[in-house]
């Protein structure tokens, strides 16, 4: 799910570490984020920004996780101001 606000785009994901590989993908309960790293210590949180910042090219600074910090659910604040972004955004999350 996203859901654009003032200050960028709620997204609501579910991740998997300890993947073979890193990669989204889409299903019918929504998007699912899959990570090479551990759930140990913030590895997979720093994973996943790490990940959406090179797949949509914006700074890791512009990513941040607003709940579920230590779940497997989480809700991100994406900042982006790029309309390319922007859309690529919307086509992967919606």
């Amino acid at each position: 799910m996203i859901k654009e606000t003032t200050d960028g785009f709620i997204v609501q994901i579910k991740i998997s570490p300890n993947a073979s590989k890193n990669e989204i993908i889409k299903d019918d309960t929504g998007i699912k984020i899959k990570l090479t790293a551990q759930p140990i210590e913030g590895k997979a949180n720093k994973a996943l920004i790490e990940f959406l910042s090179k797949q949509f090219k914006i700074p890791k600074t512009s990513i941040s996780i607003i709940k579920g910090e230590t779940s497997k659910d989480k809700t991100l604040l994406i900042k982006v101001s790029d309309s390319d972004k922007i859309a690529l955004l919307k086509e992967v999350f919606s």
